[in-house]
């Protein structure tokens, strides 16, 4: 039996990666999400350009993992298909990328295969698994990656998911512990310390209409740094999603509760 349940095809709860997708502007969705999804950001109307942020945040910090050298990359809560996915940007770089997405919806997995398509240099594979599953992603994603070279590990708005008596710290150390050294951590996180009033009522009345499994907990920058125990930070360390090494273009935004940060495995 499957220690973490999976989502049901026609579900009666919302879930994290179509909510997302509702916020995303996609369509890919049922009214369940999309009520979770209104309520969420009327309560907090920071929530969209967050998601849009995040996703900025996530490119920026691809593209520098690719110039570093890095070839691969893990990207564990993939979400629905959107523009900028981890492997576009990867590849738009390297064309010799490869990508493993995981996700725990069957409809994410679903769509990713359509869309997810791997350029004729690269290679993009998935995994239909939970984030708390460590063994069954890194056992799937050594089919695509080779684990003793240095890997890009995506936590991108994923741990929140995790609560925090399922020890969301331990598990990305034992994700981080079978990588490579030289691989990389690119980690968003809700912040519970940034409008922390509009969050924390965002984040009742999603997880009011969430399975149980998929309930949503903020984190302080305190506990978000505990994340990165024992991995060397990359400038500018742990910041709001706009501070990550912004492009000309981009305006600084302090008010998105969001932490983020890259860091190194030694």
């Amino acid at each position: 039996m499957n220690e973490y349940p999976l989502p049901t095809p026609h579900p009666t709860s919302a879930h994290p990666a179509r909510v997302y997708n509702v916020w995303l502007g996609g369509k890919d969705h049922y009214p369940v999400d999309q009520e979770a999804a209104e309520l969420a950001a009327g309560a907090n109307p920071t929530i969209v350009p967050s998601v849009r942020a995040n996703r900025a945040f996530l490119g920026r910090a691809v593209r520098h993992l690719a110039a570093a050298g890095v070839r691969q990359f893990l990207d564990v809560g993939t979400g629905i298909p959107a523009a900028e996915n981890t492997h576009e940007v990867a590849q738009q770089a390297a064309p010799d990328a490869r990508v493993v997405y995981v996700d725990n919806d069957p409809i994410v997995l679903t769509h990713a295969r359509a869309l997810l398509v791997s350029g004729p240099e690269g290679q993009t594979d998935y995994v239909q698994a939970d984030a708390r599953d460590v063994d069954a992603i890194l056992d799937a994603a050594s089919r695509t990656l080779d684990l003793n070279r240095p890997v890009g590990l995506m936590l991108v708005a994923i741990l929140q998911y995790v609560k925090d008596a399922e020890d969301p710290w331990d598990i990305t150390r034992r994700l981080l512990d079978r990588l490579a050294p030289g691989s990389y951590l690119v980690l968003s996180h809700p912040a519970a310390d940034v409008t922390a009033p509009e969050v924390a009522e965002s984040m009742r009345i999603y997880n009011e209409r969430a399975a149980s499994h998929a309930s949503a907990t903020p984190r302080t920058r305190t506990e978000v740094e505990r994340f990165l125990e024992g991995l060397e930070i990359l400038e500018p360390g742990v910041v709001t999603l706009t501070r990550w090494r912004p492009g000309p273009s981009d305006t600084a935004d302090d008010s998105l509760p969001m932490w983020c940060a890259v860091a190194r495995k030694e």
